[in-house]
């Protein structure tokens, strides 16, 4: 056992799918997920019987970080290249006589950053990084809606509703009424693996569980997802980094 005597911060998340306690360790936080009816005494024993896997698994994952080269730009500056569907962009920043920042993309290898004028040049990363941000999640709800146009009808998986969220731990998830949420980050991976998350979560609306029958169903609309799901395997830590 770990002698590391150091409390272990952590998030508990209940799940009405779980159907037993599970550890998540992400580069940032170490997330519990248990079904509802398991007493939080008992989870809070489980976790520390499970320190030294979990330190072990907070060192693979900083290491694997670690080594995976920034996939995001140190300044936001004409030049820059910021990831994009599994591409990276050539940033470009104009200054204009606008009151609003605006982001448009003239071609699918460049991005345009618009900058009112009056904004100073020191004052310019966050807002631009948030813009980008704002911009992308726009861009995943489109391409989210055209994904589920897609696939939908096949089986009649029709979500209530469709949300797009800032998630450090979660790439989707669809909630007990049909309401699916997606991670905006999906869109700095290639356009297939939004494509797999995407029919996962609609074919929890016929399976709420990973069930042989969930999986025949992801089968039905993408035979190869095994590779989608292992690439976020390997790369979702650095993805989830973000901007």
């Amino acid at each position: 056992m770990s002698i590391n005597a150091e409390p272990l911060n952590y998030r508990l998340r209940r799940s009405d799918r779980a159907k037993k306690t599970r550890i998540i360790v992400t580069h940032d936080h170490v997330e519990v997920v248990a079904p509802r009816d398991v007493p939080e005494q008992r989870i809070h024993a489980f976790v520390n019987a499970q320190r030294d896997w979990i330190d072990t698994a907070r060192q693979r994952v900083a290491d694997r970080v670690r080594q995976k080269p920034r996939h995001v730009p140190t300044h936001y500056v004409s030049g820059a290249h910021v990831p994009y569907q599994g591409r990276q962009l050539t940033l470009g920043i104009e200054t204009q006589n606008i009151k609003t920042m605006h982001i448009h993309m003239p071609d699918p290898d460049h991005l345009i950053v618009h900058l009112p004028s009056s904004m100073k040049e020191t004052d310019r990363q966050q807002p631009i990084k948030q813009a980008l941000e704002n911009w992308m999640k726009l861009q995943a709800r489109q391409h989210a809606v055209t994904l589920i146009q897609r696939h939908a009808p096949a089986f009649d998986l029709q979500p209530r509703s469709v949300r797009i969220k800032t998630q450090k731990s979660r790439w989707g998830s669809c909630g007990p009424n049909n309401d699916i949420n997606l991670n905006w980050l999906l869109m700095l991976a290639p356009p297939v693996i939004m494509e797999y998350v995407v029919v996962h979560e609609l074919c929890h609306i016929r399976h709420k569980n990973h069930s042989k029958e969930f999986w025949q169903l992801v089968a039905r609309h993408l035979p190869d997802y095994l590779q989608h799901r292992q690439w976020l395997k390997i790369h979702g830590a650095r993805l989830m980094q973000g901007l």
